[in-house]
């Protein structure tokens, strides 16, 4: 690595980290102090339960605050460099302003594949955590809500044995309503039985009014009809409820697996797909901003930090919006993978654009 990528990288990291703190800052006094300080005089929260939810609810705001650092970053870093005129003495050396960028570009793929990895595996948890702290400490003497599409696999040896797919949890009844259980061997479906709906009774629940379906080979063998009939699952309510994650608190296999077996039920998945496809779009916007901040900060008068600060702020603002509108429109019948991916398309459009116009 030459002495010029590393005087660029450590700017660029330093201001970066910087960004990372400033927009945490602004995310966490704009809204988790104020929810946190909500359930201390509503519910009583403990000191204990108060720390969880602040460590908890980390992990999803730094997500969000990756491609807002990086556009600031690069904002400040290159107009900084510009305002010295450092810019002008590298191209009078013969670097082209493609070189002089290409480390802080492969700094926006290396964050932004970091942020894949860390909303796959730390912010799902992390928001399942601090769940299960609102829901089951502060309030734990709270009754449990009722549920839409409440999904239940048995496996083994990683094998799934038997699935159970409910339309709705009715909490006041202890009743699920309009399933669908569908019973597998060694990966083969063999048997699928359908209900109105299954009422807890005596500690167990009991299907009303359904059909069984024996399947052989891919393809019906008989049908038999049923009255009421024991559904063979153990859970109560209370852990039915409990096991039920929300979309945010799932990875992309766990999201993939439910709209697979909500489609199989007819269910519209457009919310789910636009979830599953922003876990990939969202994190990407680390290097989408990088390729616009850098032949930004080129620009007159873009040596001030406050006006780098407030123009990453327009830029932020501008590409939300678009991500806002391009969700509405996924579910007005466009395909959700084309209308997630198009803030990113135009911004990628756009910041090859600027490249190009400032490497001139």
């Amino acid at each position: 690595m030459r002495i010029l990528d590393r005087y660029i990288l450590k700017e660029v990291l330093l201001a970066f980290l910087f960004g990372i703190f400033a927009f945490s800052a602004v995310f966490i006094g704009s809204g988790t102090l104020l929810r946190i300080a909500q359930y201390v005089t509503q519910y009583g929260a403990s000191f204990s339960a108060v720390v969880r939810l602040f460590v908890y609810s980390m992990p999803a705001i730094m997500l969000w605050t990756f491609p807002m650092s990086m556009l600031l970053a690069t904002l400040l870093v290159f107009g900084k460099l510009s305002g010295a005129s450092e810019i002008t003495a590298m191209k009078s050396c013969g670097i082209s302003f493609y070189r002089i960028i290409r480390p802080v570009v492969i700094m926006g793929i290396v964050v932004s594949i970091f942020a894949i990895a860390f909303d796959e595996y730390v912010v799902p948890w992390a928001n399942q955590a601090y769940a299960d702290v609102i829901n089951y400490e502060i309030k734990n003497n709270a009754a449990p809500q009722s549920r839409e599409h409440i999904i239940l696999k048995e496996i083994k040896d990683g094998n799934i044995q038997r699935l159970v797919y409910a339309r709705r949890f009715d909490v006041e009844k202890n009743r699920m309503e309009m399933i669908t259980m569908q019973d597998f061997e060694e990966g083969n479906l063999v048997r699928v039985e359908n209900a109105d709906y299954a009422d807890w009774t005596n500690n167990e629940w009991i299907l009303h009014n359904g059909v069984i379906y024996s399947l052989s080979n891919g393809e019906m063998s008989y049908t038999m009809h049923f009255g009421t009939q024991k559904l063979p699952i153990q859970e109560n309510p209370d852990n039915i409820i409990r096991e039920q994650k929300k979309p945010e608190e799932m990875t992309m296999k766990e999201l993939e697996t439910q709209i697979k077996i909500m489609r199989s039920q007819y269910v519209d998945t457009t919310d789910l797909e636009i979830e599953l496809y922003q876990r990939i779009t969202v994190p990407l916007a680390s290097f989408i901003f990088t390729l616009i901040g850098a032949p930004l900060g080129l620009q007159p008068n873009r040596n001030s930090s406050s006006i780098g600060f407030g123009l990453s702020i327009i830029i932020i603002f501008i590409y939300y919006a678009f991500m806002t509108i391009a969700s509405v429109i996924g579910r007005m019948g466009i395909p959700p993978a084309y209308a997630v991916w198009l803030p990113n398309i135009i911004g990628a459009v756009i910041g090859c654009y600027l490249i190009k116009k400032a490497a001139r």
